[in-house]
């Protein structure tokens, strides 16, 4: 799923770098999921546009985008 960064391989990382690294990681997860969330969010007594669905799936692709996730 997630790609080395480069000048970062994996096998050179060492424990402290790479559970920092995999909590970065896991925060950026929980963010997009948040935002995909909030995207198709939908209340019973209200239309929800598209639109909506549309962005925070798209906000979503990119923050994982911008991490190399």
């Amino acid at each position: 799923m997630a790609q080395d960064q480069p000048g970062e391989p994996n096998a050179t990382l060492g424990p402290e770098a790479r559970l920092s690294r995999l909590e970065a990681q896991v925060a950026t997860l929980a963010e997009a999921v948040r935002v995909l969330a909030r995207g198709l969010e939908n209340i019973p007594s209200e239309d929800v546009p598209p639109e909506q669905a549309e962005r925070g799936a798209r906000l979503a692709h990119e923050l994982l985008l911008s991490q190399g996730l």
